[in-house]
């Protein structure tokens, strides 16, 4: 039906005759010649109505937005004086020579004439098949495809098979709740959709093919956030034969290459490398954001035998962490922005927010030090501090401490918060790497340890005899990969030998018995020559969120679920009749 591509015209098109379809992004009449953008997913291209053909300007003067056109014409440049430097298109225009209105168009919920849109998220997810045809929505799902195409690419080059993995499984304990299925054939039974691939990837390797490659679909029945839906999809590798230094050598690589051919950006060769606990230390959080310059300062040595119970408890707690937080040029935030500050990091449990602004530290020494904790400092400690944090005049200097759960969380969000206020991001692309994680993670509500990644990630192997006497102690063979503060990828090698996969389940309370009940196929599988292996999953929608520099991932994906999980667009979930349920041998019972 068509020759060319609106967005696919240039000056190199001059005087070619085009067939063009889309659909009417706006509509304007000068003077008795009507002027129309038409857009399809290439871009748009300025058509002309010329008065001189009567009949077909009779059928323009009727059309209006997202009416869906063909049209036929000449390729022209613009007069001088109306070229557009701001579309691809903007040299030339079509010169209609005929019209056919394939179809017609209600006025839409939404103008899509602006490149954004101040129609409401709930308004743009009910009618997604409009809110995608914007510009910005297109672009982001262009990228998209591109990403995956390279990914492909990469993967296969690189000797990576792609193979599909079953929807319908085992519902198996991987950290959130499962979504389950009932089984019509089997009453009373049912199916879970995958979290993940992992004990399929897993078999994968036991069967010989030692690289193994999906894009695969995940479900998780958990509270959501801007970066987290209840159907996601990432990019799930696995490899026999080889050791976490090679795989996440190999996996810098590809993401190397993917910013390279996508955003034409080099990022650094190789990657920083920090273990999970600097990256604690240091920053608070265990997917720092290395643009942000500023690091957290220990200083619970200084404070342990002051007389101010809010640093000297912490300090003294086993526990507990007190640090300190220096802000270049904080000296000059107002008292008012200093309790938003405070505001802030309430939000993650601090209870306060002390601080000391550094007027004239230089000159006058203490005198020149304005803060409400002054008074409950000695001399010592206040030396000890300045000395450390290399504060200087003109700057402020903010405290945490608590528990080192909350003073992480809290002063880790902190430094980030400052560093966006203030102005003080450096570098667009900063990756990471994290590793050496814990094995474990101690619940106080259940007095269990719970694996952190999940109980098929392998210990460190100098670290077995261990395992039970100090399992808190034991770290992992695991790796995350952080870009700006987000974690897009993370793996671990993995655990290749039934005795060690059934200490693993026994320290987390699974039973012998009820290992076999859950995991039966997979500690078959690691009697039958089980190779070493691991591998690594990247958030694939995240990394696109990232590399358009979206907001959330909901704007990345075609039709997205809301924050309660909901389809708008299908008014999915729904009930289903009586008749489907009797099938399925269920009965539903609403919560009192």
């Amino acid at each position: 039906m068509r020759s060319h591509y609106c967005g696919g015209l240039d000056s190199h098109s001059i005087d070619q005759q085009v067939r063009l379809c889309g659909w009417v992004h706006r509509r304007r009449d000068h003077g008795g010649v009507i002027f129309v953008d038409l857009r399809d997913r290439n871009g748009l291209v300025q058509v002309v109505f010329d008065p001189d053909q009567p009949e077909m300007f009779e059928l323009a003067e009727q059309i209006r937005s997202e009416y869906v056109l063909a049209v036929e014409g000449r390729v022209r440049a613009r007069p001088e004086g109306t070229l557009n430097p701001n579309i691809p298109t903007g040299e030339i225009e079509v010169l209609a020579s005929s019209l056919e209105v394939l179809n017609s168009a209600e006025t839409p919920p939404f103008q899509l004439d602006e490149y954004h849109t101040d129609a409401s998220e709930e308004t743009r997810l009910r009618y997604r098949y409009i809110d995608l045809r914007r510009p910005e929505m297109q672009q982001r799902l262009g990228v998209r495809a591109q990403i995956t195409r390279y990914l492909r690419r990469f993967l296969d080059e690189h000797g990576f098979l792609d193979i599909e993995t079953p929807i319908l499984t085992k519902s198996t304990p991987e950290g959130a709740r499962d979504y389950l299925v009932p089984s019509r054939v089997h009453p009373g039974e049912f199916y879970a959709l995958p979290q993940s691939p992992q004990l399929f990837k897993q078999l994968l390797m036991m069967s010989g093919l030692d690289r193994y490659y999906q894009i695969a679909r995940c479900f998780r029945d958990e509270d959501l956030r801007a970066d987290r839906q209840p159907e996601f999809t990432q990019l799930d590798i696995e490899t026999s034969f080889l050791d976490e230094t090679e795989l996440t050598g190999l996996m810098e690589q590809m993401i190397r290459g993917l910013f390279k051919e996508v955003l034409d950006i080099d990022l650094p060769d190789p990657f920083p490398c920090l273990t999970y606990q600097d990256a604690m230390r240091r920053f608070g959080s265990d997917r720092p954001d290395l643009r942000v310059p500023l690091e957290l300062l220990d200083i619970a040595d200084l404070m342990s035998e002051v007389d101010f119970k809010v640093f000297a408890g912490p300090a003294r707690d086993a526990e507990g962490r007190v640090v300190a937080l220096t802000l270049p040029g904080g000296g000059e935030l107002s008292r008012k922005e200093i309790d938003e500050y405070t505001k802030f990091v309430a939000i993650y449990g601090a209870k306060g927010l002390a601080y000391i602004k550094v007027n004239s530290w230089t000159a006058k020494g203490r005198e020149g030090l304005q803060s409400p904790i002054l008074k409950f400092l000695p001399d010592s400690a206040i030396d000890g501090i300045m000395q450390r944090t290399g504060a200087t005049d003109g700057d402020l200097i903010f405290f945490g401490a608590d528990k080192a759960q909350i003073v992480n969380e809290s002063i880790g969000a902190l430094r980030v918060k400052l560093g966006r206020d203030r102005d003080l991001m450096q570098g667009d692309w900063r990756p990471l790497w994290v590793v050496d994680f814990p094995m474990f993670e101690h619940d106080p509500n259940t007095d269990r340890w719970v694996a952190l990644h999940h109980p098929f990630t392998a210990p460190k192997m100098d670290q077995l005899d261990r395992l039970e006497s100090d399992p808190g102690g034991c770290q992992s063979r695991a790796y995350d990969l952080v870009l700006n503060g987000t974690e897009v990828g993370g793996g671990s090698i993995r655990i290749h030998r039934e005795d060690v996969q059934r200490r693993i389940f026994r320290l987390l309370k699974i039973s012998d018995a009820d290992a076999d009940q859950r995991f039966g196929f997979l500690l078959n599988a690691l009697k039958y020559g089980c190779p070493p292996h691991g591998g690594i999953a990247f958030g694939l929608d995240r990394l696109v969120m990232l590399m358009t520099d979206s907001s959330s991932i909901r704007d990345v994906m075609a039709f997205p679920k809301t924050q309660t999980a909901s389809c708008l667009l299908t008014d999915a979930p729904s009930a289903v009749d009586e008749a489907q349920l009797r099938e399925l041998a269920l009965r539903i019972r609403l919560r009192a």
